[in-house]
């Protein structure tokens, strides 16, 4: 008796599963439940597209591939028939792991791709699985080698789904309640994974979206408005969503996938179980969720409870939430890199179901195999090289008692120039200062000469970027953070320009330097006048086209401000 009849199919080589189709000459990978494997249980799933059953002449032949031990395949009868002998083999490849890494393509980007890159063995069942959005006005594009590229995971709190009904807002067509932008490097040795609070408030801009009878509506623009409003809403589709991401960002969003509370459970279940770890014991009466100080491995509802989960953790916000689900994310990354999922054709096939059924994405990625083609962009990726971090924020000024976010006037601007720029969280310190030193050397003979004190320096700034609020950020910033007390706010310029621009006099030279160390400026934004200035005479600064933010240099190194994160290869514990 072998390890299928004895129900032990994950113990068989990967190998063992491949037989021969002799319709399509391709071999193909056998996990179909006549062959006695058994499956994990896992929660319910939206029925897939049937199979057909294959015609006497499409039935794959099992034929002798390399370490394959010789296996008798059953007739119709019960009796066993040994397949042809000129049968061709399979031929020699990788190891085992490095074939099992080709099936699953390269993880996820953030959980959900890994399960659907190896799907297209059993394509025609899953790719029916996939819901299809295609938000108006997106443009699908493929992946570009040499480009970055921006997909945007939103979880929707939608009561969808068998045993949900008690989760949610009742009624409700969702919102984006769990959003996170995912920055993959054009070299594709890192990738960010930033968080975006669902109660900060921003400006929706004006969208259209294709309703479910086919009519095109068009939602007005919005302007202090919670982030979590820009889907379902109004009538609002994820194109709305990727469409405030990129105002509040700066960043194209190149693709969307949304998922609901199925997906956690059915993910979770599908791998084993995720480990997750809290410093005490958690007894939550709003999630359900209770779990023993330490570590835990939890799966299905229980995993779901402890990504919902707030009034248990830090001071009890939607930002410590937020900490909890990006550890949750980083241990299951991991779970589904280990070899135990790895070499598990149970498990692998359970999670390509559970991973397509769960899914709801862009036309651009709307079919298995250009779900594959992003997976196989993220293969190289090391878990290390994979950070999560949380939009920087502060208590929204507008409310006398804050229960929303506004960005950080300083820090948010500075991480989105840092992902505008490429620039990875992990390796900050190295390309900071290689950007630095190249900048010294094209600089030094320019800006050679003495600094003045910051609080020296006197400077009027006017607004010509064309960003509203550019001079009054900028202000604050050198304020109350670089001691430039002696600046001021003079509003829009005459025009807009297109380069930022700082005029002084020659005997202000020594300010001038000084302002264009703390600002990033480079030589040729400095325009030196012929005559002195007064004792109490500012220098003009001209904020233009290239402005990116406040604190964030105009045209030097882009550094990434310092902002709590975590590697997805390191386990932390919920406090």
């Amino acid at each position: 008796m072998d390890a299928h009849s004895r129900g032990r199919a994950d113990e068989i080589d990967p190998a063992d599963q491949w037989v021969l189709n002799p319709r399509t000459g391709n071999y193909e990978l056998r996990l179909d439940h006549s062959a006695g494997q058994s499956r994990a249980p896992s929660a319910t799933r939206r029925s897939a597209a049937p199979v057909p059953a294959p015609t006497p002449a499409e039935t794959p032949v099992e034929v002798p591939v390399p370490g394959q031990r010789r296996r008798r395949l059953a007739d119709q009868d019960g009796e066993g028939q040994q397949p042809p002998a000129s049968r061709r083999k399979r031929k020699q490849g990788a190891s085992r792991k490095k074939k099992v890494l080709l099936w699953t393509g390269g993880t996820m980007a953030l959980v959900l791709i890994g399960g659907a890159t190896g799907a297209y063995l059993l394509y025609n069942k899953l790719d029916g699985n996939i819901a299809v959005i295609d938000p108006i006005g997106n443009e699908s594009k493929g992946f570009r080698k040499g480009e970055a590229f921006n997909v945007l995971i939103i979880g929707t709190d939608k009561r969808t789904g068998e045993g949900n009904a008690g989760y949610g807002d009742k009624d409700s067509p969702g919102h984006a309640d769990t959003t996170i932008l995912f920055h993959v490097s054009k070299d594709r040795t890192n990738a960010t994974a930033l968080s975006i609070p669902r109660d900060l408030m921003t400006t929706i801009p004006e969208c259209q979206s294709r309703q479910s009878d086919g009519s095109i509506l068009t939602i007005p623009g919005q302007e202090k408005a919670r982030f979590n409003v820009s889907l379902g809403q109004g009538g609002r589709d994820p194109g709305c969503t990727m469409r405030t991401v990129k105002e509040l960002t700066g960043l194209t969003v190149d693709h969307f996938m949304m998922v609901d509370f199925n997906a956690v459970k059915e993910l979770t279940t599908a791998v084993g179980g995720v480990k997750v770890c809290v410093e005490k014991p958690v007894d939550d009466p709003k999630s359900h969720l209770k779990l023993p100080a330490g570590e835990s491995v939890i799966e299905g509802e229980k995993a779901l409870a402890f990504v919902r989960t707030r009034s248990s953790f830090g001071n009890k916000s939607d930002l410590d939430r937020i900490k909890v689900q990006q550890q949750f994310l980083g241990s299951m990354i991991r779970q589904m890199k280990s070899n135990e999922t790895l070499t598990s054709p149970t498990k692998l096939y359970d999670l390509a179901e559970a991973a397509t059924s769960a899914l709801t994405v862009d036309k651009g990625i709307g079919s298995l195999g250009k779900l594959e083609e992003m997976a196989k962009e993220l293969a190289g990726i090391d878990t290390k090289n994979i950070s999560f971090a949380t939009l920087p924020v502060i208590d929204n000024p507008d409310e006398p008692k804050p229960i929303t976010v506004v960005p950080n006037p300083t820090q948010a601007p500075q991480l989105f120039a840092a992902l505008q720029a490429d620039v990875s969280l992990t390796e900050v310190k190295k390309k900071e200062q290689n950007a630095k030193n190249a900048q010294a050397q094209a600089q030094a003979k320019l800006l050679q000469g003495t600094r003045a004190e910051a609080s020296a320096v006197r400077v009027d700034v006017y607004n010509g970027s064309g960003i509203r609020g550019a001079a009054q950020s900028t202000i604050n910033w050198l304020q109350n953070e670089q001691g430039v007390n002696r600046s001021t706010n003079k509003s829009n310029a005459p025009e807009k320009a297109a380069k930022t621009t700082l005029t002084y006099a020659p005997n202000q030279a020594d300010q001038a330097r000084k302002l264009a160390d703390m600002m990033g400026l480079p030589a040729s934004a400095l325009k030196p006048g012929t005559q002195d200035a007064g004792v109490r005479e500012p220098m003009t600064l001209v904020l233009g086209a290239d402005f990116k933010g406040a604190g964030v240099p105009v045209n030097g190194p882009v550094k990434a401000p310092d902002v709590e994160k975590v590697e997805a290869d390191k386990q932390v514990c919920a406090k």
